[in-house]
């Protein structure tokens, strides 16, 4: 599953229509140009229909929203829907402020959305219609552990059926379901967390591997969310004694880039549930 998912990525070089925050984007673009495929970067509302035309697939993140952004990100998930091209949907902070809460809302109920991708509190707060959320931080009231997995599968679950989408929660445990079959990852380092936006390029990966892979992409996001945590892994293997969170950065895009199928099965701790 995992070394497939991979080739296609590199076979089709997907090109990704990134609506993305503005303290990610460069990363974002960078781990999408690591990963084989390509980035397009727009959220000028008069410029994204076009730009989503020529893409695969769209990446919507809210993590900096304004007016104008907003309008973008409606316009080009519309045009995404008429053209049948994968739609993710990252609601960076949804909780956390009554815009971004509301513009989640808005987007999942006007958008047919193919994948949402979050931490444990922003998913709540979709399903819910409230929750908490610390900045862009899972609430630890929140945070998936060992003993509240089998709950967070089974609320994975019925959330992803009731959407129709893929949902992917991530954090120390990460989950992927279509609301039948649902992936468990392992993988990661907590040092990720020191990092600003793993979350939001692993969003931008994730959409990359469901455009390259449209028979299995269940399948694909859970590949995504392995090869991330994997990478983590992998470049702080490499840190050395004066590194820091910016070299890590690099070190896991770096890792993303050298990235082989080999290496990701046999890295790979994930398991079905």
């Amino acid at each position: 599953m995992l070394k497939e998912c991979w080739s296609n990525v590199q076979e089709k070089k997907p090109l990704v229509h990134n609506i993305t925050n503005y303290v990610t984007v460069n990363d974002v673009a960078n781990v999408l140009l690591a990963c084989g495929g390509s980035p397009i970067m727009s959220d000028e509302p008069e410029d994204v229909e076009d730009i989503t035309s020529i893409c695969g697939g769209l990446n919507i993140n809210i993590g900096t929203l304004n007016s104008g952004t907003i309008q973008g990100m409606l316009r080009a998930g519309h045009r995404a829907a008429e053209l049948g091209h994968p739609i993710l949907l990252d609601p960076v902070g949804a909780g956390a402020s009554k815009l971004r809460t509301d513009t989640a809302y808005t987007l999942v109920k006007e958008l047919p959305l193919t994948v949402i991708r979050g931490n444990i509190s922003e998913i709540r707060t979709i399903a819910n219609g409230s929750g908490t959320t610390r900045g862009v931080d899972a609430d630890v009231a929140d945070a998936v552990t060992e003993d509240t997995l089998p709950a967070a599968v089974a609320f994975a679950k019925e959330l992803a059926k009731r959407l129709n989408v893929i949902l992917a929660i991530t954090g120390a445990i990460d989950i992927v379901t279509d609301g039948g079959k649902a992936y468990v990852i392992r993988n990661g380092r907590p040092e990720m967390g020191k990092i600003t936006g793993t979350g939001c390029q692993l969003s931008g990966l994730a959409t990359a591997y469901v455009v390259a892979n449209p028979e299995q992409q269940t399948e694909a996001v859970a590949t995504a969310v392995a090869l991330m945590g994997v990478a983590g892994e992998i470049g702080w293997e490499r840190m050395l004694p004066g590194d820091g969170n910016a070299t890590y950065r690099n070190r896991i895009i770096d890792a993303i880039y050298r990235m082989d199928g080999t290496t990701l099965e046999e890295r790979a701790r994930i398991t079905e549930m």
